[in-house]
Parts: structure tokens; C-alpha cells; sequence
């Protein structure tokens, strides 16, 4: 009887499975990388969906939220201020951007020659400027583009007969200020990467290029750019990028007037003047939403026009094969 009950007992009572090997080195491995996902939802994911759903809404950052539909966008776009920030975004982009990736292209070229002494040194000279605090390159060049007639600026186009400028209130001495503030703090990072393309660029090339007779500029040309362009693609479309978000050098530079005045405003302090000065936080948000629209865009021509030019070389290798 009682070796009867037992064997009841243990048909009643389901065997506890252990997990296998394999599935425990995958559960341990979801919990590894679970804190990157949980952390990112938190502050990365809920964020971006809650400004979308606030894009529709009409709401002060207190009270209930009333929804508008398409309202918001309606506002951003017939604001001239809009406008005039996307205009002061692009010209700045361009005119600090597009410098800094050709000077940062001649500074790696010449860091990755064999013949000059120190390249250290100068490597860490040159990215120095990425790691300055923005506290201290705003003092730096808030000195250097003072209204003074005697700051270094208006010191040094004075040589040329150019009267003094006030950087700071005027329409294009903002803007070439603030282009230079960024040309200085980022063409060392620019220069790094694309010394780390050189570097990968095998020597044998460079040698057999000399044995025909090619020299310096042409190995520039025909070799180090084309085996450089994904580093150039890499960079360009970072700085485009990043010149679109552009927020801390004309904020820092231009101090509390930064937000009442329209000389050097972009996109990103127009959001952040309706959020936090206005208290409109939905028609800051249908910004943010248009100023990923814009990025999104030109990221699609960049990689149209990376991949056009494949297309366009295949086309002329076929060509000449016919």
C-alpha cells in the first residue's frame, strides 16, 4: 500500500525541469544587456514617442493637455522666426562645417608623413580643442570678438582698412564668430579620423605609385582621397548632423541675449526658447519633429549621392569595357 501511494504521489506531484545549458548562458546574456535597453526606454525611447504625441497638443508644462491636431505645425511654419533660424542654421553649418573637413583632410595628410618630427605631440595639440570645456572657448573668443575696438578681431582686420565690427549684434559678425568657435573645436576631431583612414591605407600602394612617377599631389589625388571617401562620407554626414543641432556655440557666445535676438538664433535655441521661455511646449516639439524631417532628408541625399556615384562609375566601366 504504501509503495502504491508513493508511486501516486510522484505522478501527482510534476517533475521540476532544470534549465539547460544553452538556455541559461542566453538568459544570462539577455540580463547583460538588459540595463542598455532598460535605460534607453527610459530616457531615450519614451522621450522621442511623449514629444511626438506632444506635437498634438496644445500645453504649458502644467494642467491638462488640450489637443490641436496639426495646429502646432501650422504655427512653427508661418513664423518668419522659423524661418530665419533654418536660414542661420545652414549658412553657419556651412561656413563652419565644409572648412574644417578640408583643412582636417591637408592636417591628417601632413601628420601621416614619415619626415615630421613630434606627430604626437601635434596630434594631441590639434585635438585639444574637442575636449576644451565650453565655458572656456566661450571666454576665449568672447575676448578675441569683443565690440571693443581694440579686441584681436577688430585688431587684426584693422591691418586690412576694415572698421572695427561689433561681432555680437551684428548680422554676419555673429555668424562668422560663432563658424570660427565651431571650425576650431571640431576640426581635430575630423583630422583624427580621417588619420586613422590614412593609416589603414597600405604602404605598397604610395611605393608603386612612385615607381611609375606619380608624385605627391597625384598620389593625393588618385590615391589617398578615393581609398579616404568612406572616412569622408563617415564625417560629413556627422558634421551635417551635428551643424543641424547646433546649440552650445551661439547659446555660450552670445550670452543671455541669445534667445531675444535673431542674428544667430538656429533651430534647436528657437525649440528651446518656445519650451522653456514661452512655455509652449507643443509647438516646441512640432519643431522637433520638423528639425528630424530636415536631417532625415539631407542624410538621403548625402547616401543618394554616395550611392549615384557608384552607379555613375559602373556605367563608365562598362562603357569603356564596350
Amino acid at each position: 500500500m504504501e509503495l502504491t501511494r508513493a508511486k501516486a504521489k510522484d505522478k501527482a506531484e510534476p517533475k521540476k525541469r532544470k534549465l539547460s545549458e544553452s538556455k541559461k548562458d542566453m538568459l544570462s546574456g539577455y540580463l547583460y544587456v538588459a540595463p542598455f535597453f532598460i535605460i534607453f526606454g527610459i530616457i531615450g525611447l519614451y522621450p522621442a514617442i511623449f514629444s511626438i504625441y506632444l506635437a498634438f497638443q496644445k500645453w504649458s508644462g502644467f494642467g491638462e493637455m488640450e489637443y490641436v491636431g496639426m495646429q502646432n505645425f501650422t504655427l512653427v511654419l508661418q513664423d518668419p522666426l522659423f524661418w530665419k533660424s533654418l536660414y542661420n542654421t545652414l549658412i553657419i553649418g556651412v561656413m563652419g562645417t565644409a572648412p574644417q573637413l578640408l583643412v582636417g583632410i591637408i592636417l591628417a595628410y601632413f601628420l601621416n608623413l614619415a619626415v615630421i618630427r613630434f606627430t604626437n605631440f601635434f596630434r594631441v595639440t590639434i585635438f585639444m580643442p574637442y575636449i576644451t570645456s565650453m565655458v572656456a572657448v566661450a571666454l576665449v573668443f568672447g575676448v578675441f570678438f569683443s565690440n571693443n575696438e581694440s579686441a584681436l578681431a577688430n585688431y587684426v582686420i584693422g591691418w586690412f582698412g576694415v572698421d572695427p565690427i561689433n561681432w555680437k549684434t551684428s548680422e554676419w559678425g555673429a555668424k562668422i564668430a560663432i563658424s570660427l568657435m565651431v571650425f576650431w573645436r571640431w576640426v581635430g576631431y575630423n583630422t583624427i579620423i580621417y588619420l586613422a583612414g590614412l593609416q589603414s591605407i597600405p604602404k605598397d600602394l604610395y611605393e608603386a605609385a612612385k615607381i611609375d612617377g606619380a608624385n605627391g599631389v597625384q598620389q593625393f589625388f588618385h590615391i589617398t582621397i578615393p581609398l579616404l571617401k568612406p572616412f569622408i562620407v563617415l564625417t560629413v554626414f556627422m558634421s551635417t548632423v551635428g551643424a543641424l543641432q547646433l546649440f552650445a556655440e551661439p547659446t555660450v557666445f552670445l550670452g543671455g541675449s541669445a534667445f531675444n535676438r535673431d542674428e544667430a538664433m538656429t533651430v534647436v535655441m528657437y525649440l528651446y526658447r518656445d519650451a522653456f521661455n514661452l512655455n509652449s511646449f507643443g509647438t516646441a516639439s512640432a519643431t522637433a519633429i520638423l528639425l528630424l524631417i530636415i536631417i532625415v532628408v539631407i542624410a538621403s541625399i548625402n547616401t543618394w549621392l554616395t550611392s549615384g556615384s557608384k552607379r555613375r562609375k559602373k556605367v563608365r566601366a562598362k562603357n569603356v569595357k564596350g
